[in-house]
């Protein structure tokens, strides 16, 4: 068994062991059932034995009868056992199919920010699906096929035994032929069907990424170009299909060859030994049934040992999502932070996406509480990766960053985002109503909380004239609203979450100048008390920051207030600040 299979069931083992006493019963029920199912041919025996006998006596009459009413009681409680089964099985699977999903949604949500940034969420979400289904097809072929097969198997085996070992022998050295020759031929397709898998997970994140920048198609032309590429995968996937269907039509032909040898060399030592009187009519009988309880469910066996790994191999990738570490972890130890000042304190810290890609070399800078300071530089300077550090979806490479003191790779990572206010350039929304995603920044605010939040932030504006008002959806990320009405709902949601460190990245980016004035205003009193880092390209919107921070190469180039850096001769800011305001960038 393969490392990710033998994973893939003890994750399905420490999800159903939750429920031992269910799955007990429903064993015992499922045995029962199936071994009834087995004794039952045994009562047909006996009567068709007795109808050979030729013994028209009103007492063979009764006797027979007597024989049904057996047969029918056996009937009778086989289904009661197996109503046990089938009623248990339908708690037992949504139940732990639901438990899978919740632990795949929380152990997802662990991993960092860099993690989802190199994934399509197209591909994430169906490996979710894929390992969720998965679980139902593989203890679906456990529970309802191979654990009743070789039950089946063993209990015909024990009553063909007594009649005659020879029989018995032959269909156990078949049986064991049958199945080797059906688990070596399912180990052999195996990597074909990961490939098989592997090709479906790429058409569907292909499909996800040209479906999420639709536009980005439409604007460049490219819709030929995608068709062509999204052609190569489709292709790749139909031939690697069509090669394991063609597989499973070869094994299918050997089964039936197999099958017919036995059913002959059976029924010919039969006759042979009916011959010598050591067989009789209802030990045909009995063959016969037995016969076909078994190569109907043997004919399937094939199918049942490819669905199985068919499952585990579509739930493989998952697993290793699961088995992947999280990058950031809370520390075994890690306490709450305690912000009760909102001091910054960035000490020699360095970043490497990479060991040949540095980004941030020894960046120093301490920051008081209550300071409002501006971070500006050229493209890649690294402003929004020291933002990224802070919030920790990376942990630094060396050195260290502290909150009031506090060294925040000790606290706990949902402590410190909660102290930390962030209003992005680009917000991204859920596909919920404008009242929920503001409310988002506390979701225990109430109704007048969120709208007085609204309205200092400006959204009422815009919100008032839809016809749903709060109750609006705004579309997967938000695309329903425009770039600034996105942005100043990110801004009630800072307002609300009224956290005291606060983060702006190029938060007035996408207003036009009437909303941006309004903002700004919104702004201003949004950061009054609070400890604040402002990222922007536009000067205009951080030259009365307490102090401006100019990034270059990763570490700070200039320090000072506007007054001082426009003044400083040759310095970068004053260079960055004449381009603008001489209307070259605006």
């Amino acid at each position: 068994m393969q490392p990710v299979t033998r994973q893939t069931f003890q994750l399905f083992w420490r999800h159903a062991r939750r429920y031992r006493a269910l799955v007990t019963v429903m064993v015992i029920a499922l045995v029962m059932a199936v071994v009834l199912e087995t004794i039952i041919p045994l009562s047909y025996k006996r009567f068709f034995d007795v109808l050979a006998d030729g013994n028209l006596q009103p007492s063979t009459a009764g006797l027979l009868i007597s024989i049904l009413l057996n047969i029918l009681w056996l009937n009778i409680v086989a289904w009661g056992l197996w109503r046990v089964a089938v009623f248990g099985n339908n708690f037992f699977q949504p139940r732990v199919m639901a438990d899978l999903a919740n632990s795949c949604f929380a152990y997802l949500h662990g991993h960092s920010y860099g993690f989802f940034v190199s994934r399509f969420v197209g591909s994430l979400v169906r490996k979710v699906n894929r390992l969720v289904d998965a679980f139902e097809n593989v203890s679906d072929r456990i529970y309802w096929e191979l654990g009743p097969l070789a039950i089946r198997i063993i209990a015909i085996l024990t009553v063909l035994a007594a009649r005659s070992l020879v029989l018995a022998g032959i269909l156990l050295g078949w049986t064991l032929l049958y199945l080797a020759i059906n688990y070596g031929f399912t180990l052999y397709k195996l990597r074909f069907e990961e490939r098989r898998a592997a090709a479906d997970t790429a058409v569907t994140a292909r499909l996800a990424d040209t479906i999420t920048n639709n536009a980005n198609i439409k604007l460049f032309t490219a819709q030929g170009d995608e068709q062509v590429e999204f052609g190569k995968l489709t292709e790749r996937q139909r031939a690697i299909t069509r090669f394991t269907w063609d597989l499973d039509g070869m094994m299918w032909a050997v089964q039936s060859v197999l099958m017919v040898a036995l059913e002959f060399t059976l029924f010919y030592v039969a006759v042979r030994w009916w011959q010598r009187g050591r067989l009789t009519i209802g030990d045909f009988v009995l063959l016969q049934t037995y016969l076909l309880q078994l190569l109907h469910r043997l004919w399937d066996f094939g199918r049942i040992i490819r669905d199985l790994y068919k499952g585990l191999a579509n739930s493989q990738e998952m697993v290793e999502v699961l088995n992947l570490p999280h990058a950031v972890q809370d520390k075994p130890a890690a306490v709450l932070l305690r912000v009760t000042r909102g001091a910054l304190d960035f000490r020699q810290v360095r970043f490497d996406y990479s060991s040949t890609r540095p980004i941030i070399k020894g960046f120093d800078l301490a920051i008081a509480p209550g300071e409002k300071v501006g971070l500006v530089g050229p493209s890649g300077a690294g402003k929004t990766t020291l933002v990224a550090l802070l919030f920790r979806f990376y942990d630094v490479t060396g050195g260290r960053i502290f909150i009031d003191g506090q060294n925040i790779a000790d606290v706990t990572q949902e402590s410190l985002r909660s102290q930390i206010a962030f209003v992005p350039q680009d917000p991204l929304l859920f596909h919920r109503t404008l009242l929920e995603n503001i409310r988002y920044g506390n979701r225990d605010a109430t109704v007048d909380q969120v709208k007085a939040a609204a309205t200092a932030a400006y959204c009422d504006e815009f919100i008032s004239q839809l016809p749903s008002g709060y109750d609006t959806y705004v579309g997967e990320r938000g695309i329903k609203l425009s770039g600034g009405e996105r942005q100043r709902v990110a801004i009630a949601r800072a307002i609300l979450k009224n956290a005291p460190i606060l983060v702006l990245d190029e938060a007035t980016s996408s207003l036009d100048s009437h909303a941006e004035q309004l903002i700004q205003q919104a702004l201003a009193k949004l950061m009054e008390g609070k400890t604040t880092i402002v990222i922007a390209h536009r000067l205009s919107t951080i030259n009365k920051m307490d102090r401006i921070v100019v990034v270059r190469d990763g570490a700070i180039h200039e320090i000072g207030t506007h007054v001082e850096l426009v003044k400083r001769s040759g310095g970068l800011y004053r260079q960055l600040w004449e381009l603008q305001a001489g209307g070259f960038i605006v």
